[in-house]
Protein backbone atom coordinates (compact mmCIF):
# COMPACT_ATOMS: atom_id res chain seq x y z
CA UNK A 1 0.00 0.00 0.00
CA UNK A 2 1.09 3.23 -0.69
CA UNK A 3 0.28 7.08 0.93
CA UNK A 4 -2.61 8.11 0.45
CA UNK A 5 -4.07 12.01 0.73
CA UNK A 6 -6.81 13.81 2.30
CA UNK A 7 -8.07 17.41 1.74
CA UNK A 8 -11.38 17.15 3.33
CA UNK A 9 -13.98 19.50 1.52
CA UNK A 10 -14.36 21.27 4.61
CA UNK A 11 -11.04 22.70 4.59
CA UNK A 12 -9.76 25.02 1.85
CA UNK A 13 -8.04 23.32 -1.08
CA UNK A 14 -4.08 23.30 -0.23
CA UNK A 15 -2.58 22.36 -3.46
CA UNK A 16 -1.96 25.81 -4.37
CA UNK A 17 0.16 26.47 -1.67
CA UNK A 18 2.27 23.29 -2.18
CA UNK A 19 0.92 20.99 0.72
CA UNK A 20 -1.63 18.41 1.26
CA UNK A 21 -3.69 18.75 4.69
CA UNK A 22 -3.04 14.93 5.40
CA UNK A 23 -1.24 11.90 4.79
CA UNK A 24 -1.32 8.59 5.67
CA UNK A 25 1.19 5.10 5.16
CA UNK A 26 1.64 1.68 6.15
CA UNK A 27 4.91 1.13 7.41
CA UNK A 28 8.26 2.24 9.19
CA UNK A 29 8.83 6.06 9.44
CA UNK A 30 12.49 7.34 8.05
CA UNK A 31 13.46 10.47 8.97
CA UNK A 32 15.44 13.03 7.13
CA UNK A 33 17.29 15.67 8.57
CA UNK A 34 17.51 19.91 7.52
CA UNK A 35 18.91 19.64 4.21
CA UNK A 36 20.29 23.11 3.02
CA UNK A 37 22.11 24.83 -0.35
CA UNK A 38 24.83 22.55 0.10
CA UNK A 39 28.20 20.95 -1.22
CA UNK A 40 30.05 17.87 -0.25
CA UNK A 41 32.02 19.67 1.92
CA UNK A 42 28.97 21.76 3.63
CA UNK A 43 29.67 24.59 2.49
CA UNK A 44 26.73 26.95 0.99
CA UNK A 45 26.81 26.79 -2.70
CA UNK A 46 24.93 30.39 -3.42
CA UNK A 47 23.70 33.04 -2.04
CA UNK A 48 20.94 33.09 -4.30
CA UNK A 49 17.57 31.58 -3.00
CA UNK A 50 16.44 29.74 -6.13
CA UNK A 51 19.76 27.77 -6.35
CA UNK A 52 19.72 26.96 -2.48
CA UNK A 53 16.35 25.68 -2.92
CA UNK A 54 16.98 23.52 -5.88
CA UNK A 55 20.73 22.15 -4.41
CA UNK A 56 18.49 21.39 -0.83
CA UNK A 57 16.05 19.75 -2.57
CA UNK A 58 18.98 17.55 -4.79
CA UNK A 59 20.20 17.24 -1.30
CA UNK A 60 16.83 15.86 0.01
CA UNK A 61 16.63 13.22 -3.07
CA UNK A 62 20.27 12.19 -2.43
CA UNK A 63 19.54 11.56 1.26
CA UNK A 64 16.21 9.27 0.48
CA UNK A 65 18.12 7.37 -2.20
CA UNK A 66 20.78 6.31 0.59
CA UNK A 67 18.16 4.50 2.27
CA UNK A 68 16.52 3.88 -1.02
CA UNK A 69 13.24 5.64 -1.18
CA UNK A 70 12.41 8.74 -2.90
CA UNK A 71 9.84 11.53 -3.17
CA UNK A 72 7.04 9.72 -3.44
CA UNK A 73 7.72 7.77 -0.03
CA UNK A 74 8.07 11.24 1.64
CA UNK A 75 5.10 11.99 4.12
CA UNK A 76 5.78 15.24 5.88
CA UNK A 77 8.26 18.26 5.24
CA UNK A 78 9.06 20.89 7.07
CA UNK A 79 10.51 23.79 5.17
CA UNK A 80 12.36 27.00 6.72
CA UNK A 81 12.81 30.46 4.86
CA UNK A 82 15.03 33.36 6.23
CA UNK A 83 13.01 36.35 5.35
CA UNK A 84 10.08 34.82 3.81
CA UNK A 85 7.78 36.43 1.56
CA UNK A 86 6.02 35.70 -1.53
CA UNK A 87 8.70 35.72 -3.94
CA UNK A 88 10.13 33.44 -1.93
CA UNK A 89 7.27 31.30 -1.63
CA UNK A 90 6.69 30.85 -5.59
CA UNK A 91 10.34 29.83 -5.66
CA UNK A 92 9.28 26.64 -3.20
CA UNK A 93 5.80 26.21 -5.19
CA UNK A 94 7.79 25.59 -7.92
CA UNK A 95 10.51 23.05 -6.55
CA UNK A 96 7.52 21.49 -4.52
CA UNK A 97 5.25 20.68 -7.87
CA UNK A 98 8.45 19.47 -9.59
CA UNK A 99 9.50 17.32 -7.03
CA UNK A 100 5.77 15.91 -6.24
CA UNK A 101 3.77 17.01 -9.17
CA UNK A 102 0.06 16.98 -7.68
CA UNK A 103 0.49 14.57 -4.35
CA UNK A 104 2.50 16.96 -2.08
CA UNK A 105 3.39 15.66 1.23
CA UNK A 106 1.88 17.62 4.08
CA UNK A 107 3.83 20.27 4.73
CA UNK A 108 4.78 23.50 7.73
CA UNK A 109 6.56 26.10 6.33
CA UNK A 110 8.13 28.45 9.20
CA UNK A 111 9.76 31.99 8.23
CA UNK A 112 12.77 32.98 10.43
CA UNK A 113 15.31 34.95 11.27
CA UNK A 114 18.26 32.52 10.57
CA UNK A 115 19.15 29.53 10.02
CA UNK A 116 22.47 27.44 11.23
CA UNK A 117 25.08 29.07 9.05
CA UNK A 118 24.96 32.32 8.53
CA UNK A 119 24.61 32.17 4.43
CA UNK A 120 22.07 29.39 4.74
CA UNK A 121 18.38 31.03 3.10
CA UNK A 122 16.47 27.55 3.01
CA UNK A 123 16.17 24.35 4.76
CA UNK A 124 14.15 21.16 4.23
CA UNK A 125 13.47 18.31 6.63
CA UNK A 126 11.44 15.05 5.83
CA UNK A 127 9.65 11.99 7.31
CA UNK A 128 9.11 9.27 4.89
CA UNK A 129 7.40 5.76 4.75
CA UNK A 130 9.16 2.97 4.09
CA UNK A 131 6.45 0.22 2.85
CA UNK A 132 8.55 -2.26 1.13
Amino acid sequence: MTRSITNPAELHDPTGFGYSHVVSAPGEQVFIAGQYGSDETGHVVSDDFEEQVARAFANLRTALAAVGLGPADVVRIGTYIVEHDQQKLEVLLKHLHDTWGTGLPAQTLIGVASLALPRMLFEVDAVAVRTR
